[in-house]
């Protein structure tokens, strides 16, 4: 999840069009032999060091602990998690449990790749979830096809040192709403400095995500992933209030918004931009590549008249539906989902933990310090979004939505322009 919420949307629709025989429901009883313990695979997708220890830890001790039920440990990577689980599936060589992120599953899920947990994963573990999370992990008729257990969010990163020079007060309270981080932009913006860069290059998930927090939801869904489009102010409030920033008030620095994040954060960094709008998981690499003596926070979630609401699309851990073994990998995603295991692996990747009492956990171990108490606000109005579940979605972002917001962006079209072109690029392919 950590690096790109618009590319794995896309999977939906890529597997929609898979062909071949797709498993069942899966196995309910485990099977094992006298010569041993069940043994079930567990494909993960850490990869930063510290979320691969954590990782290891939690298999560690859950083997330690269970003797009769062995987890043994493989590696994938993010960069190709979906055509590696394609061949997978395909080949009847998937493993158990299996790590992804929600926009990418359910696809998988209604193919029939993907076993239904409702009455496997503990009551503890159901209840330790928002509804409104397990949403984005449930078909249309109901069944969990995995556990949520990271979350990904948009926050404002502040440079506190340039605050105090432009004798700006740096913004505290519950939530930052976009007139705020206007009006503070504007201040910030002296001796030829900016008051903000936002790596807009794939703008896409940023904004769909964002334009929540408007009631912004663009497409009215039905169960079979049939929508109707419905672009309108609230969909276009987080575009216009970006290009209002770059073009009229000249605090956004407009070049930013044809980079990667990566791209503009040493900006930041360098003074270049008091502020920095990115992924919360971009918290990481601030605190290793800051310069020694660089002061910096995380602002309070951006919010919009309808709140500081966002889009969830959580990691998740699915178990495959032709496992032999789906009770015995559910109670190891049980074990996983704990508290104490769901921070360690949080605080690895510095994401959110979905669970009430892992944000605890984290905040906890940390004191709050180095802006987790902020990044960790973020996470509590999360939300499903329906473009997550519109069918033709994927299409429509990568020919119609990304382009014509980069153009935008590039003041190359008008709002107006921009809303009946997304509207009419909606209908070319519904």
């Amino acid at each position: 999840m950590r690096r790109k919420i618009s590319v794995a949307v896309g999977a939906v629709a890529i597997v929609g069009m898979m062909t071949g025989c797709a498993f069942g429901g899966g196995g309910t009883s485990d099977s094992s032999s006298s010569d041993g313990p069940v043994e079930i695979t567990f494909q993960s997708l850490a990869y930063q060091d510290s979320t691969v220890a954590a990782t290891k830890k939690i298999v560690d001790s859950w083997n330690a602990d269970n003797p009769d039920i062995q987890v043994k440990l493989t590696q994938g990577s993010w960069d190709n998690v979906h055509d590696q689980l394609v061949t997978q599936f395909q080949g009847g060589t998937a493993p158990d449990v299996i790590q992804d992120e929600s926009s990418d599953i359910l696809g998988f899920a209604n193919q029939g790749y993907l076993a239904d947990l409702s009455d496997h994963l503990s009551d503890d573990v159901k209840s330790s979830v928002s509804d409104d999370v397990w949403k984005t992990v449930s078909t249309a008729d109901g069944k969990i096809v995995a556990a949520p257990t990271l979350l990904q969010t948009y926050v404002v990163y502040a440079n506190t040192d340039a605050f105090a020079a432009a004798g700006v007060e740096v913004p505290t309270g519950d939530e930052l709403t976009w007139d705020q981080l206007q009006d503070v932009s504007k201040k910030l913006t002296v001796d030829g400095k900016f008051g903000v860069g936002w790596g807009l290059k794939q703008p896409t998930a940023a904004v769909m995500n964002t334009a929540l927090g408007f009631d912004g939801t663009f497409f009215d869904v039905e169960d079979d992933g049939t929508a109707k489009i419905d672009v309108g102010d609230d969909e276009l409030a987080v575009p216009k209030y970006v290009h209002d920033m770059a073009y009229e008030d000249a605090s956004l620095d407009p070049i930013t918004l044809t980079q990667s994040g990566s791209d503009v954060l040493p900006g930041f960094l360098g003074g270049t931009y008091a502020m920095y709008v990115g992924g919360n998981f971009l918290a990481q690499q601030i605190s290793e590549s800051a310069p020694e003596g660089f002061n910096w926070t995380v602002l309070p979630p951006l919010a919009g008249t309808a709140g500081p609401v966002q889009a969830a699309n959580p990691q998740t851990l699915s178990v495959a539906a032709e496992s032999k073994n789906v009770e015995a990998s559910a109670k190891f995603i049980d074990y996983f989902m704990s508290a104490d295991n769901l921070a360690s692996v949080a605080e690895g990747d510095w994401l959110i933990p979905s669970t009430d009492a892992a944000r605890t956990a984290v905040e906890t171990n940390t004191n709050g310090e180095n802006g987790w108490q902020e990044l960790l606000a973020t996470g509590e109005d999360l939300t499903g979004a329906p473009f997550q579940k519109a069918a033709n979605y994927p299409q429509w972002k990568d020919q119609y939505a990304t382009p014509l917001l980069q153009q935008y962006f590039a003041n190359s079209i008008t709002l107006d322009e921009l809303k009946q072109k997304l509207t009419d690029g909606w209908s070319s392919i519904g």
